[in-house]
C-alpha cells in the first residue's frame, strides 16, 4: 500500500489496530497528537475516572473550527464470528475491516488529513482549529467530552463551527447530516402492590394489572407533533419485571424500564409532568427513579449546514438529507458551547456489527470533504 497515496487509509488502519473499547484509549489520541503537534497544536489531556480525553488547539482567533469524535469502540463480540481479526485491520473487496473501522476511527483518520492538507496549504490561515477526543463516548459518557466542555467553559473558550464525524451517511456518503439528534430519558418505574397466593387474589392487589391501563395510555399518548426537524416525542417501555418465579404467587412490587426519545417541542420537565399525571390518575402507588439524562440539541440551516451541504454537493453533485434521526451523540455536550454543530461521517450501515467496515475510497474522500469546509470557512470567507 503507498502511504502517500492513501494517507487516511493508512492512519485508520492505525487507529483500528489498537484495541480500544470503552473507556480504553490504546494510545489512539497519542498517535494523533503525535502528528498535530508538528503543525502547530497546543495538545491537552484532560483525564477523568480512568477516561482519556485531548483538547488540541492551533491559533487564538475566532472563528474557532473544531473537529470532534471519540477514539473509544464498543466491544467485538463473539471474535470467531468476524472474518478477520476485529483489531487486525483486513482490506477486502474495497472495504477496510476492523472494530471502529467507521464508528469512528476513519472519521478520526480524515479529521487529521485533512488538517494536514489544509495547514500546509495555508499555514497563515486567519481564525483557529481544534480536535476535540473522547475514550468515553460509547459508555457512560460521564468522563468524555462533558469533561472537556466544562473545562472550556471554565475559562470561557467557546467554539462557532463544530463538525462531529460519527457515521451519519446511509446509502452513499455525504447523503445525510445530521443537525441535530433528538433528547433521551430514561427512567424506572416502581409499582408497589400487595403479594399473595394466586387462588385468593381479593387478599392480594396485583401490581401488573393496576400497571396494564397506565401503561396502555402512556404508549398512546401523543407527547408532541414535532417540528420541522424532529420526529413526534415517543415513548417507549423496554424492560418489565415482576414476580417471584413461582406460578402461584401474586408479586408484590413489579418494575418498569422506559425511555422517552424526545423533541425540541418537549423538555424534560414536561414530560416527567404529564408521566407522573397519568400515573396518578390510574391511582398507582410508585415511585420513580431518573437516569441521567441528553438534552435534544438543533442546528437551523444557517453558514455551518450551507458550507457543508455546499462542500458535499461539489464534490458528489448530491444535496444531503438533514435529519435528526438516531440515537444521541457527544453533540449534545458540545452544543452548550458552540453556536452551530453538525454531523457528518462514513456510511453507518455496519456500525456496532460483526464485520464493521467502512469503503477504502470513502476515507480519502471524507477528509477531502472535512479540508473543503475549513477552507470554505476559514479562507474563503
Amino acid at each position: 500500500m503507498d502511504t502517500r497515496a492513501r494517507p487516511t487509509l493508512a492512519l485508520t488502519r492505525d487507529l483500528v489496530a489498537r484495541p480500544s473499547v470503552t473507556p480504553d484509549d490504546g494510545g489512539c489520541q497519542a498517535l494523533i497528537a503525535a502528528r498535530l503537534a508538528p503543525l502547530g497544536f497546543r495538545c491537552e489531556t484532560i483525564a477523568s475516572g480512568g477516561v482519556t480525553n485531548l483538547w488540541a488547539r492551533r491559533g487564538a482567533s475566532a472563528p474557532l473550527v473544531c473537529f470532534a469524535g471519540h477514539t473509544d469502540v464498543v466491544p467485538t463480540g463473539p471474535r470467531d464470528a468476524w472474518s478477520s481479526d476485529p483489531f487486525g485491520p483486513v482490506e477486502r473487496g474495497g472495504f477496510l475491516y476492523g472494530r471502529g473501522a467507521a464508528d469512528m476511527k476513519g472519521s478520526l483518520a480524515a479529521f487529521v488529513t485533512a488538517i494536514e492538507a489544509f495547514v500546509t496549504a495555508h499555514p497563515r490561515a486567519p481564525g483557529s482549529i481544534a480536535l476535540l477526543l473522547t475514550s468515553d463516548e460509547e459508555g457512560p459518557a460521564t468522563d468524555g467530552t462533558v469533561k472537556v466542555v466544562d473545562a472550556l467553559k471554565a475559562r470561557g473558550e467557546a467554539i462557532d463551527y463544530c463538525i462531529v464525524g460519527e457515521p451519519s451517511s446511509v446509502e452513499r456518503l455525504g447523503d445525510m447530516i445530521k443537525n441535530g439528534r433528538r433528547g433521551t430519558l430514561s427512567g424506572v418505574l416502581t409499582v408497589r402492590g400487595i403479594q399473595g397466593h394466586i387462588a385468593y387474589p381479593h387478599l392480594a392487589r396485583n401490581p401488573i394489572h393496576l400497571v396494564a391501563p397506565a401503561i396502555a395510555e402512556l404508549a398512546a399518548l401523543g407527547w408532541d407533533a414535532g417540528n420541522a426537524y424532529f420526529p413526534a416525542t415517543s415513548w417507549q417501555c423496554s424492560n418489565i419485571h415482576a414476580g417471584t418465579g413461582a406460578t402461584n404467587v401474586i408479586p408484590g412490587t413489579l418494575e418498569l424500564q422506559f425511555n422517552w426519545r424526545y423533541s425540541t417541542q418537549s423538555t424534560r420537565e414536561s414530560l416527567i409532568e404529564r408521566l407522573e399525571a397519568v400515573l396518578d390518575r390510574h391511582g398507582l402507588d410508585y415511585s420513580l427513579a431518573w437516569l441521567p439524562d441528553g438534552k435534544p440539541f438543533l442546528t437551523p440551516r444557517g453558514r455551518l449546514v450551507e458550507v457543508v451541504t455546499d462542500t458535499v454537493r461539489s464534490a458528489f453533485g448530491i444535496v444531503p438529507e438533514l435529519s435528526c434521526t438516531g440515537g444521541t451523540s457527544d453533540g449534545r455536550f458540545i452544543a452548550t458551547i458552540c453556536r452551530e454543530l453538525v454531523e457528518l461521517g462514513p456510511v453507518n450501515a455496519t456500525i456496532h456489527q460483526i464485520d464493521e467496515r467502512v469503503a477504502i475510497d470513502d476515507l480519502e474522500a471524507l477528509s477531502s470533504i472535512y479540508r473543503g469546509v475549513l477552507e470554505r470557512l476559514l479562507v474563503s470567507r
